[in-house]
């Protein structure tokens, strides 16, 4: 109620009430009105951002201690790590073979084999502890948990290979407001368009980071992976922010579940005193009748022990049961899940309740999402720093190419091969594709693709397969058809023989 109405409630209570029922009547959403369904649900009218400035920290804070703490969370990591990075992203260079000197592919050969020496933790690492595999895989984590992650490029002295990559946490950016004529909100220095200029780092006090003081970054030198799903947003929110109060839930009420199940199993004993001990008149007990103290005092098989006179005992089992426990917790995990984008099934790998065509169903939507997150790794982290490699490569001598100024489209031309996947049926799937190409609905490069393979890699082997085999089999078929000529010739012999 604004101050106007308090006013005119004031004066006349019947002509405010008017007001409020007009006004609730006329409202056209039912999500909009102000009633006493939603009499509650007022939240702020600022900026999204502003309000999220107030909240990242804290939502970050508790999604780590979940990652830490919570079986649930941990399910879900893991299936982004099994299903977006895998076994490694592959590189395939694809410089086209009528480049000079790539023979048979050989410039081809010479930097996938510079770029597999390159993606070992000690030359890809500033801290020599991290292969790219690795790397990956921690990247795709921070993004699900923190909600971003910081790649910085960094040249060092080094004659193998100079360029290195330093990954930071997004806590190690300064909310620190410093006067300045610039203008930088938590820790990004922003132009008139809120496009990123630099980014202001903690430094590095030792092991730990200096509070105050800072160290300003170039943003082309800063690859900065973060969701971005507002016009206004500047930094990044949690992925898990949605799923948090469900994970919460779920840990509290298992360990609710846990605490009455032990309770249960135990059996709790307690001593009813039939006459209370001291005082004057009845009861009163003389000096050599000391009582027996229960202080300290346990169960144990066997046992056989004294009461004080007129003490009986009484034992306490704990009655009921958790019966809807499962059911309640596979509600909250689907929930959860759904939230998520993903499967129940992939995240409590659960796969009781499923059977052939609900099992694909669900691993065909889980796909596109883990699919959405290997294209946007590869287009905004593992591109960028492939062609960073290729020019710290060039400009060290280590790929001689001599007009790699001039045609560098064309030698930085390449592709990324996702791990591959199989099927529930593969006899299902196979019957399927064999299909699909013979009626064009389908290509054989999507086909390999989704396996984690390069339809180029796959023809040339399977014609180098077929050859080696029709050879094999040609010679076998010269020599058995020499041997039945020989044999013919000795029973033409024998025939002459016998007619003569």
């Amino acid at each position: 109620m604004g101050w106007i109405d308090r006013s005119i409630a004031t004066i006349s209570p019947r002509w405010a009430y008017k007001r409020a029922a007009w006004r609730s009547a006329m409202s056209v959403f039912d999500s909009a009105d102000q009633g006493r369904l939603n009499q509650g649900w007022n939240p702020s009218k600022s900026p999204n951002e502003w309000k999220k400035e107030q909240e990242r920290s804290l939502i970050r804070a508790r999604a780590q201690d979940l990652e830490n703490n919570s079986d649930l969370a941990g399910g879900i990591l893991q299936a982004f790590d099994r299903n977006v990075t895998g076994t490694g992203i592959m590189l395939q260079a694809k410089v086209p073979h009528n480049v000079e000197g790539n023979k048979d592919g050989a410039i081809n050969q010479q930097i996938e084999s510079l770029w597999e020496e390159f993606c070992e933790a000690e030359n890809i690492d500033v801290t020599a502890t991290q292969s790219l595999d690795e790397m990956t895989e921690m990247i795709i984590r921070r993004y699900i948990v923190d909600g971003g992650i910081f790649i910085v490029k960094v040249y060092v002295k080094d004659s193998n290979f100079p360029f290195k990559l330093q990954i930071r946490s997004v806590d190690d950016l300064s909310t620190l407001k410093v006067p300045s004529d610039k203008r930088i909100i938590e820790g990004v220095e922003l132009d008139e368009f809120n496009k990123p200029i630099a980014y202001h780092f903690k430094k590095y006090d030792g092991y730990l980071l200096h509070p105050t003081e800072t160290v300003r970054i170039p943003a082309e030198n800063v690859i900065y992976l973060f969701k971005k799903s507002n016009p206004q947003q500047i930094r990044e929110v949690s992925q898990l922010a949605t799923a948090l109060p469900r994970i919460k839930d779920v840990n509290q009420f298992i360990e609710a579940i846990s605490i009455k199940e032990r309770v249960m199993a135990c059996m709790a004993v307690f001593i009813k005193k039939d006459t209370p001990q001291g005082g004057v008149g009845r009861g009163v007990r003389s000096s050599a009748d000391a009582p027996v103290s229960y202080s300290g005092v346990s169960l144990s098989p066997g046992m056989i022990g004294e009461l004080n006179p007129g003490d009986e005992v009484q034992t306490v089992i704990p009655s009921g049961q958790a019966s809807n426990t499962k059911e309640f917790i596979a509600t909250l995990v689907r929930m959860i899940a759904a939230g998520l984008g993903l499967s129940y099934e992939s995240v409590s790998r659960d796969l009781s309740q499923v059977n052939y065509s609900s099992a694909r169903q669900g691993l065909i939507e889980d796909r596109k999402l883990y699919k959405k997150l290997q294209k946007m790794l590869i287009k905004r982290v593992l591109k960028p720093i492939y062609l960073e490699f290729m020019d710290s490569m060039f400009l060290s001598r280590k790929l001689n190419l001599p007009d790699y100024l001039k045609n560098k489209k064309l030698y930085t031309n390449h592709v990324w091969v996702p791990p591959g996947s199989t099927w529930i049926d593969p006899k299902k799937e196979a019957d399927a594709n064999k299909i699909a190409l013979e009626s064009n609905q389908d290509t054989l490069a999507r086909i390999c693709a989704e396996r984690g393979e390069d339809w180029r890699d796959v023809v040339v082997q399977r014609a180098a397969e077929i050859n080696l085999i029709n050879e094999l089999i040609g010679e076998r078929g010269g020599g058995d058809s020499q041997n039945d000529d020989e044999e013919d010739d000795d029973e033409d012999i024998e025939s002459t023989d016998d007619a003569a």
